[in-house]
């Protein structure tokens, strides 16, 4: 008997390949078939309300991971076994569908044996659905529950059809994939990342100003930052001045007297151009604008983009109704309502601030002459771009303007369409936009912040920010390129965060203040010419880490997978012991143990890089040159078996993975890369075999790794012979990449 994918409700019970997968199922919940497999689950309640609370089922003894904003701006995961441990305001949720996991087969026409013992997830993903906005959560009694609200009163249902998509699969990867893609042509209010245009600067290394200074951003100050940056031998490519450049106000701080505490987050935007601080005498007596600014540092320093930040409303409080200058947007003083999952978690003190003082908000029907105008001005001074913040709060001032969804969506829309007319290459960052309201409206917004800042003084929040932004990377990484913040090059932690950004395929960037920088750090993540060895895929745990805490458990480290061009890429990180996941109490087996806080053991294989075989080709023995950048080992690793591996807290080691081809019945072959980066294999652009001959490209400059089973007879790069090394004991080719031209041409001959 074949057993139908599409999931269903018999017997009480929602049944997903013919396992049970929620039990106690209430009448009232319907499901309708969407596309390949997958399904729509709703329910119809009695009464008319923006705001409905709707029971699916009883959730037990099934492995699940969700993605939850544990405050309005930020997602962060949880894993764990039972609906009572599903969080408010969950925006995905992946169960591991198993013998071990499944309640059983309750299906009276279903064959006595199981149809499939083999592993499988089931993905359940709350949408937005019309004007509607859907999360899940779980109750104390194990019922899982899914809300549904517009977050407008006026804005009302009592059928809720269409708010929680269900899928299933074999691979979990291909499974979030596969059902992003389906969502996005259903919805019609998304795309998928692989139909968005990447902005240029994700693969040049970049400083953003807003650790080095905060608001107190200034020409004087940037220039400093650059100039130390160019002494050290390493320019950004890229620049983002963050908050600071633009002129606002506090209306309820008088001069002279106390702050008011709690107003300077309702401070407003004045003026869509530059403060003071960028135009007029700087102290040597010259003058300079916002233009001759950027001429002069892209002039002086190799700038290629220059990116502005502002608020997605503006500023954090929104615009200065009052302003002349802005009341052609007519902005009007509104006051945030945040719904009770913004509540349920962690209260946010610039909601509580910003309830107290309003926001001034711009007209959704006059917002793209806001942006436009806004954009058109930075671009005619040389901006190629801009990071757009605190997105997240337009979920509050939904009330008036059709709800949540809606004034979201107008906003997003008239954000890219300014984008698009102003700035070349889709340059937006987006930040602060965690809320399914704004992922599921990014049409065309194609990089975005994966996690909350890095905080260099935090020293609890290191390792959360690496787990995080990896599990994070899940759901994000299929509609934007994920962004793992900036970091310090000078920190305790910098080897850790350089190693992430190194695989993350994310965009690198630090924020060290002028003077503060450590070059060797940033020479292992950016070439000679400021780019980066940027991997192609977001940076996500590995399959066999979905399912474990790499921060609170005391024993699971974290790997986080990608692939380059030719070679896989597993960073081992162990996030143990250093801090504590918000809202989650450790458990009495690790409180108080020294083992939370000494080494972690585990392993590593070739099969922890999900689709290996599609770069592998043909010749493949199926077995790896696994190279640990660390350690400078380089093993031999059949794809099924593993290498062993042990790290403090907050140490980390990067396993470049290569499959071994055969060149001929004696000689075997797997290309490494630029060995002294962290992401080695991102240096390798091709390699062909031919007549006992390797042919290969590489980008950048230093020492060019290779596995060979049998010592090269000659080594040439770029037409010249060029003396090599070998290692017989573990078969690594070393040769001296000197040259600074952008690619090389490596020939190897046996």
């Amino acid at each position: 008997m074949t057993i139908s994918a599409v999931p269903v409700i018999k017997n009480g019970c929602l049944m997903v390949r013919g396992k049970v997968v929620l039990t106690g199922v209430p009448e009232n919940v319907v499901v309708s078939p969407a596309s390949a497999g997958s399904a729509f689950i709703g329910a119809n309640s009695t009464t008319l309300s923006s705001h409905h609370v709707f029971n699916l089922g009883v959730l037990e003894d099934c492995k699940f991971m969700c993605l939850f904003l544990a405050k309005i701006w930020w997602m962060i995961p949880r894993v764990g076994n039972s609906a009572s441990e599903i969080p408010m305001e969950t925006q995905m949720l992946l169960l591991e569908a198993g013998e071990e996991s499944i309640v059983g087969i309750v299906d009276d026409d279903s064959p006595t044996e199981p149809a499939n013992d083999n592993k499988f997830y089931v993905l359940v993903l709350p949408v937005l659905d019309g004007a509607f906005r859907t999360t899940l959560q779980g109750t104390p009694s194990n019922e899982l529950q899914f809300c549904y609200e517009s977050g407008d009163p006026e804005v009302q249902t009592s059928q809720a059809l269409e708010g929680v998509f269900v899928n299933s699969g074999d691979n979990p990867f291909e499974l979030i994939k596969d059902s992003i893609k389906i969502l996005a042509k259903h919805k019609g209010t998304f795309s998928h990342l692989e139909t968005k245009k990447a902005p240029a600067h994700l693969d040049w290394f970049g400083w953003c100003t807003w650790d080095a200074f905060y608001t107190e951003v200034s020409p004087k100050g940037i220039k400093e930052g650059l100039q130390s940056f160019k002494e050290g031998g390493i320019s950004p490519k890229f620049l983002i001045i963050d908050d600071g450049w633009q002129e606002t106000t506090n209306e309820y701080q008088k001069e002279g007297e106390p702050l008011v505490e709690g107003t300077q987050f309702a401070t407003r935007l004045t003026d869509i151009k530059e403060n003071s601080k960028f135009r007029g005498s700087e102290s040597d007596g010259s003058t300079t604008n916002l233009k001759e600014l950027i001429h002069y540092i892209k002039e002086n320093y190799g700038l290629k983009y220059v990116y502005m930040w502002h608020a997605l409303a503006g500023y954090w409080g929104g615009l200065l109704a009052t302003s002349e200058a802005l009341k052609k947007y007519s902005p009007k003083l509104e006051y945030p309502v945040q719904s009770p999952g913004n509540i349920g978690n962690i209260r946010d003190v610039v909601f509580d601030m910003l309830e107290k003082y309003g926001v001034g908000v711009i007209d959704p029907q006059k917002v793209f002459d806001f942006y436009n105008d806004m954009h058109g001005y930075l671009a005619s001074s040389g901006v190629d771009g801009v990071k757009v913040d605190v997105q997240n709060l337009l979920e509050t001032l939904g009330s008036g303007h059709g709800g949540r969804v809606s004034i979201t969506k107008k906003y997003h829309e008239a954000l890219d369409e300014s984008i698009e007319k102003n700035f070349r290459d889709n340059n937006l960052i987006c930040c602060m936009c965690h809320n399914s309201d704004s992922i599921f409206s990014s049409k065309k917004s194609a990089t975005a912040r994966a996690s909350e800042d890095f905080m260099p003084n935090e020293p609890t929040f290191q390792t959360l920010h690496i787990a995080s932004v990896s599990f994070n990377s899940l759901l994000l990484g299929e509609i934007i390129v994920p962004d793992w913040d900036m970091f310090h090059s000078n920190h305790n932690t910098a080897e850790f965060h350089a190693a992430a950004r190194a695989l993350g395929g994310c965009p690198v960037y630090v924020s060290d203040k002028p003077g503060k920088h450590d070059f060797k750090i940033l020479k292992k993540l950016v070439l000679l010419d400021g780019s980066v060895l940027r991997a192609k895929y977001a940076g996500r745990p590995t399959r066999d880490c979905l399912f474990v805490d790499p921060v609170m458990d005391g024993k699971s480290l974290l790997k986080i997978w990608n692939l380059n061009k030719l070679t896989g890429v597993v960073g081992v990180f162990n996030c143990q012991g250093a801090g504590s996941w918000p809202m989650k109490q450790a458990a009495e087996s690790t409180k108080n143990s020294s083992a939370a806080a000494t080494s972690c053991s585990g392993c590593v294989s070739p099969l922890d890089v999900e689709f290996l075989d599609e770069i592998a080709g043909e010749n493949w023995t199926e077995d790896c040159a696994m190279y640990a950048f660390n350690s400078g080992s380089l093993s031999r690793v059949p794809k099924s078996k593993t290498v062993e591996v042990s790290l403090g807290v907050l140490q980390c080691e990067i396993f470049t993975v290569s499959p071994i081809k055969v060149l001929n019945e004696n000689i075997q072959f797997a290309p490494i890369g630029l060995i002294h980066m962290y992401n080695s294999g991102g240096a390798v652009e091709e390699c062909s075999f031919k007549d006992s001959v390797v042919r290969m490209k590489a980008r950048g400059w230093g020492l060019f790794g290779a596995y060979s089973s049998v010592k090269p007879s000659s080594c040439k790069v770029d037409s010249k012979d060029e003396d090599f090394s070998y290692r017989s004991e573990d078969g690594l080719v070393t040769v001296n990449l000197q040259s600074e031209s952008s690619f090389k041409e490596i020939e190897i001959a046996f």
